[in-house]
Order: structure tokens, then C-alpha cells, then sequence
């Protein structure tokens, strides 16, 4: 509980708003994916997870740990490829501790995968977990959005790290 108290206040003082981005990579995901209307889900990992697969028009999809996230992947985007090791989106339910590279040498991701991670700030060991995972070298852009964390690999762009409120 005080660890959930502490990880909130650190990110109410760091966190900002597109207003406060540089990057117009982000400010663009942001605008015109993540703030959009209507919300897709009251969940805010899920929102942010069909918000993401529409934006960036993603057909092949992992999903590790929730399965009622794939049953409503199922639900919104019946065409998704789940069975690929090649993913463009992959999800993790809750960060355990393993190596990034052991964590990713089961999918081969490529250039602009995006790996959204929930319940990173839920203790301490999945923040841990989370925080090195965005220092791997091919997390060049990372998000940590409270209640979910977004990893991007773009080999163009600056290793950049963001503290986003949604």
C-alpha cells in the first residue's frame, strides 16, 4: 500500500500532459491515439491497448497472462493474428522479473513494436522489473502511464523516457 502511495506521488510530480512533450512521435500517439474520444474501455490499460491497435493499425498480437484482454481483442478486431511468433503488440499482464532479451527471444519484434506492460507500480517488484526493461537497448521510447507501461523499439529515434498522464 505505501509503496502504491509513493510510486502515485513520484508520478503526479514528474508526470505531464502532451503540452509538456517534445518528441513528436509521442506528441502524435498521444493526440491522436491516446487522448482521443470516445474511451473504448473503462479499463485504462485496455483503452490504451485498442487505442494502440487501431492507431498503428497492428494485425499480429500477443497477449501473455489476461485472457479476458484477448477474448475482448477477439470481440473488437476479429481478424487478429494471436498465433504469430513475428508480434507487433505484445502485452504482458503484470511485469515478472526476467531479462528483457529472455523475455523477447520467444517473438521476434521488429522496428516500431510496441510492448505494453499493466500493473507496473502495482509493488515494487514489477516496477523494478519495469525500469529494466527501459533501459534495454532497443527500448528507445518508454511511457510509464501509472497504470500501464509502453515500451517502443524505433531504432530512428532517441532512447527518451516519458511520464504521461491519460
Amino acid at each position: 500500500m505505501f509503496f502504491c502511495f509513493f510510486t502515485y506521488l513520484k508520478f503526479f510530480l514528474k508526470a505531464t500532459n502532451h503540452h509538456g512533450i517534445h518528441s513528436p512521435f509521442v506528441y502524435s500517439y498521444l493526440t491522436k491515439c491516446l487522448y482521443l474520444k470516445p474511451k473504448k474501455s473503462k479499463d485504462k490499460t485496455l483503452d490504451v491497448l485498442l487505442k494502440s491497435i487501431v492507431y498503428f493499425n497492428f494485425t499480429r498480437i500477443k497477449i501473455i497472462g489476461n485472457n479476458d484482454y484477448e477474448k475482448a481483442l477477439k470481440n473488437y478486431f476479429p481478424n487478429l493474428n494471436f498465433d504469430d511468433s513475428k508480434v507487433d503488440l505484445l502485452y504482458y499482464e503484470t511485469p515478472n522479473f526476467v531479462e528483457p532479451i529472455t523475455m523477447t527471444s520467444h517473438y521476434e519484434l521488429h522496428n516500431d513494436s510496441l510492448i505494453i506492460f499493466n500493473n507496473i507500480n502495482k509493488n515494487s517488484k514489477p516496477y523494478s522489473y519495469w525500469s529494466n526493461f527501459t533501459k534495454w537497448k532497443k527500448a528507445t521510447v518508454s511511457i510509464d502511464c501509472y497504470y500501464c507501461g509502453v515500451i517502443f523499439i524505433r531504432r530512428e529515434q532517441e532512447k527518451e523516457h516519458f511520464f504521461i498522464r491519460i
